[in-house]
């Protein structure tokens, strides 16, 4: 199996003093995802939670929403030249109910930002294919609840504490409690894994939920959770004006620059209770 981390050599300066050390690195490596043996997406990924990434990718696509549209995922043996495994490849086999996905993923239902295609024929494509729809969940939420989220998804990086080099994302309830922490070196990467493990789990969809990212809320982490029906999305940084008009057309609650007691709330608001006086403005 690929390994999480790996032990370069390197050269470091700290002020005028030069030393040779061992440093901790995070993997990258490539994952061919392949549907029903034929070639879907190569994504570079931090080895690990390998069939989540699969699951929580197609979950993303719209093409899967319950365990049992998968059949079977598995590593493929004969990637190599010498017939050998390198646990970078690995087929989905759909089960019933799975909807077909083009193998040149030219995203017929909906687009990402990053294929400069029109954001109004993207939000309408997301919102047509969503299964859940997240305006309509009732959590509820508190703004010191919501400021303990970096530092909880921060004490469960395990991998970054030996690099310091992923991202990550972590799954809460309303109270703040972890349900479950992935890694990656792509932040993208991360919520897959997590919405993978939660398809795989039967939890989808995660109603009642709190997705937080250490990154920032780009158009597709927004998509990402209102596919698998999460009502709300915090993120330690900015988010993309698409991902605010996503997130809006949607009924999802958005979060930005959560950092210590400070954040902005760019959407969904009236699902947090905040600490008195409810609203300020500076003179």
């Amino acid at each position: 199996m690929s390994r999480v981390t790996v032990r370069r050599p390197i050269l470091r300066l700290r002020d005028t003093a030069l030393t040779r050390r061992v440093d901790m690195l995070a993997a990258e490596e490539p994952l061919e995802i392949r549907l029903d043996g034929k070639p879907l997406t190569v994504t570079m990924r931090t080895p690990g939670d390998d069939f989540d990434l699969a699951a929580g990718f197609l979950v993303s696509e719209g093409a899967i929403g319950s365990p049992g549209e998968i059949r079977s995922i598995r590593y493929c043996a004969g990637a190599t030249v010498d017939g050998g495994n390198t646990y970078n490849v690995l087929d989905v086999r759909l089960g019933p109910g799975a909807v077909a996905l083009t193998t040149s993923l030219e995203r017929n239902f909906y687009t990402t930002s990053s294929c400069g295609v029109c954001g109004k024929a993207s939000l309408e494509a997301v919102r047509t294919v969503a299964r859940w729809p997240v305006e309509d969940d009732p959590v509820r939420l508190t703004a010191g609840v919501i400021a303990a989220l970096p530092d909880r998804l921060r004490a469960a990086q395990r991998v970054f504490d030996r690099t310091g080099g992923l991202h990550a994302a972590g799954l809460f309830t309303p109270d703040g409690e972890p349900l479950c922490v992935r890694e990656d070196v792509g932040r993208h990467n991360a919520v897959d894994k997590l919405l993978g493990w939660a398809l795989r789990d039967g939890r989808l969809p995660l109603r009642s939920t709190v997705l937080m990212v250490s990154g920032r809320a780009s158009f597709e982490l927004v998509q990402k959770a209102v596919m698998a029906g999460v009502p709300a999305l915090a993120a330690v940084s900015a988010p993309s004006s698409l991902a605010v008009e996503l997130a809006a057309e949607s009924g999802l609650t958005l979060i930005g620059f959560l950092r210590g007691d400070s954040m902005n709330v760019y959407t969904g608001e009236n699902r947090i209770a905040f600490p008195s006086p409810v609203l300020g403005r500076r003179p």
